[in-house]
């Protein structure tokens, strides 16, 4: 009954975690309004799929080596910080564009492919969700941990990040966010654009203020 409580605590502290707005927010909110519904739940696959990832690297004990190792710690959220810039900078320029919506199957599939491989590489360039996943792990589970926790915990937490992000999707893929965004596409895109690369750059000079 205890560690049963124990990971009801961690999976709700991963649910706040997921819940609070970033990159990932945005990047699949706009996903899901500017192209479908369908590629909004791929981007939470995507979101499902880095929540894995980190979850599984935890429990492997990974994080705690780059936790100690500063320069590869620094090294990555510098990267991940210039790809979140970069993305920011992307769509920016491109919120002049108008709409265009796939309509062979072939296209559909692509643009699919396309908003989950986006989603994933937004959730695994922000170190700052590997940290968290890191000492929430160190902080929550107890010791000695269980065997089946390190089994149970990587896919409980993909549907954290899934079943969150879908609710994202199916609500600002509804007719009303979509009408409203398309009145307004460009001042949303660039302020989509706006957050998300000062997302990156806080974090990169946060990365440098650190090393010096």
């Amino acid at each position: 009954m205890h560690e049963l409580a124990v990971l009801i605590s961690i999976l709700g502290v991963f649910l706040l975690g997921a819940i609070s707005p970033g990159p990932s927010f945005v990047v699949v909110s706009r996903i899901a309004i500017s192209r479908s519904r369908t590629d909004g739940v791929m981007a939470a696959i995507g979101m499902g799929i880095g929540g894995f990832v980190f979850a599984a690297i935890a429990v492997a004990g990974l994080t705690a080596i780059l936790l100690q190792v500063e320069w590869l710690n620094i090294a990555l959220r510098l990267a991940g910080g210039a790809y979140l810039l970069w993305l920011g900078i992307n769509i920016w320029r491109a919120a002049p564009e108008p709409l265009e919506v796939s309509e062979t199957t072939s296209e559909r599939q692509s643009t699919l492919w396309t908003s989950l491989l986006r989603a994933l590489l937004v959730q695994l360039s922000n170190p700052k969700t590997a940290i968290f996943y890191a000492s929430m792990f160190a902080a929550l589970l107890p010791s000695p941990t269980p065997s089946w926790m390190y089994f149970t915990l990587p896919p409980m937490l993909f549907l954290i990040e899934f079943g969150w992000y879908t609710v994202v999707a199916v609500g600002f893929s509804s007719r009303t966010p979509r009408a409203a965004y398309l009145r307004s596409k460009i001042w949303i895109d660039r302020t989509a654009g706006a957050v998300v690369g000062a997302l990156g750059t806080k974090l990169m000079v946060d990365s440098v203020r650190a090393s010096s």
